[in-house]
This record gives C-alpha cells, structure tokens and sequence, in this order.
C-alpha cells in the first residue's frame, strides 16, 4: 500500500473530507490531495502531525524508501531556503553603496571619496547609479518575504534576474570608473555565482 492509499484509507475511516483533515493538521486541502495522489510527501512537521492525529507511528506510514525519498527532498528545500536567504542578502548588501564611500568625486585635482548619498556626478549617471542599487535591495527583500513560498517561476526567475541585476551593476561601475564600487558588485556577484555552481 503506498503512502497516499495510507493517507486516505486512514482519513475515510474517520469519515473526514480532505479539507478537514488538512484544518486538522494545518495544511492546505491540495496538500492533502497532492499526497492521497501519490504526487508528493509532507514535510517532516506535518509527517509528525499526521501521526499524532492518527495515533500511529511514522514507521506505520512509510515505508523506509519512501524515509529516505521524503529526506532527501527535505534537505534539498532547506538548501533552497538557505540559498535564498543568501541571495537576499547579499542583493541587500547593495544598500552599502549608499553609506559607504566607495564612490570618486573629483572636483578640481583632488579625488575624494563618497558614498553614493554624496556623490557629484552628472544627474543621469546618479540616477543610474541609484536605480541599480535600489532594484537590487527591493530584489532582496522580495526574495527573502518569498523565500518560503516555493514557486518554480519566481525561483528560477530570481536568480537570472540578482545574477543579470549584479553583472550590469559591476559593468556600469566599471564603464563609469568607478573601481572600489565596481569591485564591490564584482564580489558580490562571484559569491552568488560560486552559490549557484556548487548548488549544481
């Protein structure tokens, strides 16, 4: 008997509609659906919380293939989570360029150093300037608002567009000369970049 024949003979036999067993163990109606259907595993919480509600043992529910198959995509979401995590925060690390002085402003002979909030240079150069950086923070925080909400779209989505986001902030500073921010993006742009390839 494989596990959602499991889920639904135990649901039936206490006369429960899959969306009350899934107010019951707070999970969603098409949770329930996915793994009556064989189409998925709960996560370890909600394989706890089943048992409970049951009374039975998770050994009673899985067999030990099914154990390691529920593992294995478990690791696999925490690693997605930490990755996420990761990627916002570094796309939110582009926030630093508006504090720290990583930025030249030449004014006769002298360069001095500023941050971007101080930085004399033309208007259209400033906005770009501000555009990038601020694309990159709101990228950041969506991406860890969303880091729990598992969309295929939005997952692959994100990380084209941080990487793309990242490479034309190190491409403008460069074209710009503006050397200290441009290696700033540059480094950022290689953590998450080195992130991807191991995660592959």
């Amino acid at each position: 008997m494989t596990f959602g024949e499991k889920i639904k003979k135990l649901r039936t036999s206490r006369n429960l509609t899959q969306e009350e067993l899934a107010g019951k163990i707070y999970v969603t109606r098409t949770a329930v659906s996915k793994w009556e259907s064989d189409r998925g595993y709960p996560n370890i919480d909600s394989l706890k919380a089943i048992a409970r509600f049951f009374s039975i043992t998770v050994d009673e529910l899985l067999s030990p293939d099914e154990i390691l198959t529920i593992a294995e995509e478990n690791q696999k979401q925490t690693e997605k989570g930490i990755q996420n995590l990761l990627f916002g925060l570094l796309d939110i690390c582009m926030a630093l360029l508006l504090f720290l002085p990583l930025f030249a402003n030449k004014s006769e002979e002298v360069i001095k150093s500023a941050s971007l909030l101080t930085l004399s240079v033309e208007t259209y150069l400033k906005v770009l300037y501000f555009v990038v950086v601020i694309a990159m923070v709101a990228l950041g925080l969506v991406t860890l608002i969303l880091r729990k909400h598992m969309v295929h779209a939005w997952q692959k989505s994100k990380t084209i567009i941080s990487l793309s986001l990242g490479t034309g902030a190190a491409l403008l500073f460069i074209i710009s000369l503006q050397p200290y921010a441009a290696i700033f993006a540059f480094s950022l742009l290689v953590i998450k970049s080195v992130m991807m390839i191991r995660r592959t």
